[in-house]
């Protein structure tokens, strides 16, 4: 019995066949991402800002980012509002607005809506052709054209820099404390420029 016993503890074990599902795995794990259902379809990436393989032809800058609340009869519900401002820097620029879970899908959103409201610029040598004033809730903004550089403030200098302005003057009339209401009177102050000239015409 002593015998038996010292061989069956010397016997050794066959090596267990890799399961056919890590084969797969291995096989089709290069493909993943190219196909439409696989992972990372729609064009994502692992890596990068955003996720996304392809490079937007659209510049950002984040204006505002917000904490806040809905009270529903369970409670409170949190999200965030993200306030961003798009421009190709060529004559292209836009605002938008918009709510998520997170940060990082309320500025997707934003920037979604910020595309579907571009407002093209009239610009002639770098700034605009002539003065302009424009209004929205408590903030009022005038647009002077100029020689060097953008001398201007906060909002003003952003949507003027994505918008492809390089020489302005910008001043405002009315001080206030939101961002979000002093891009708007930008905005629409350079929508003027673009109906002014069409009227003109």
């Amino acid at each position: 019995m002593e015998n038996q016993t010292s061989n069956n503890l010397n016997t050794t074990v066959a090596p267990i066949a890799p399961a056919p599902r890590a084969e797969a795995s291995k096989r089709f794990g290069s493909q993943r991402g190219n196909g439409r259902g696989g992972f990372g379809g729609r064009g994502r990436r692992s890596g990068g800002r955003g996720g996304f393989a392809a490079k937007s032809e659209y510049d950002q800058k984040v204006l505002d980012i917000a904490r806040v609340s809905r009270v529903t009869k369970g409670g409170k519900r949190f999200s965030f509002r993200a306030t961003i401002v798009i421009g190709d820097g060529k004559g292209k620029v836009g605002i938008g607005m918009a709510k998520g879970k997170d940060v990082a899908q309320s500025v997707q959103k934003a920037f979604n809506q910020a595309k579907k409201n571009l407002v093209t610029v009239l610009i002639k040598d770098g700034t605009i052709p002539y003065q302009v004033e424009a209004k929205y809730n408590s903030a009022v903004v005038l647009l002077k054209p100029a020689r060097g550089g953008v001398k201007a403030g906060g909002p003003v200098r952003v949507v003027a820099k994505l918008s492809g302005i390089t020489k302005l003057t910008g001043k405002l009339l009315r001080r206030t404390n939101n961002k979000v209401n002093i891009a708007m009177a930008t905005i629409s102050a350079l929508r003027k420029l673009r109906v002014k000239s069409k009227i003109s015409s």
